[in-house]
């Protein structure tokens, strides 16, 4: 079970969003919950400068993390 997506959570893309030139496995934070289903993402540089941001469907994100995460027994 995962839990569900959360305000600054970093997130990748899961399909490539062509009108937008962005690639699935490009990387956000999320910086909004806009309603049930969707996020605006804002996508960043390595030097901190945003390219990009935009609503994204929750079913085109994946939560990206940086530690163990346990599994349910």
């Amino acid at each position: 079970m995962t839990r569900p997506i959360q305000l600054l959570d970093v997130v990748a893309l899961t399909e490539d969003i062509p009108a937008r030139n962005l690639n699935r496995g490009q990387v956000g934070t999320v910086v909004e919950r806009l309603d049930t289903n969707h996020f605006e993402v804002e996508f960043a540089d390595n030097h901190g400068r945003t390219y990009a941001q935009l609503a994204v469907a929750e079913d085109k994100l994946m939560v990206l993390h940086h530690q163990p995460v346990p599994v349910a027994s």
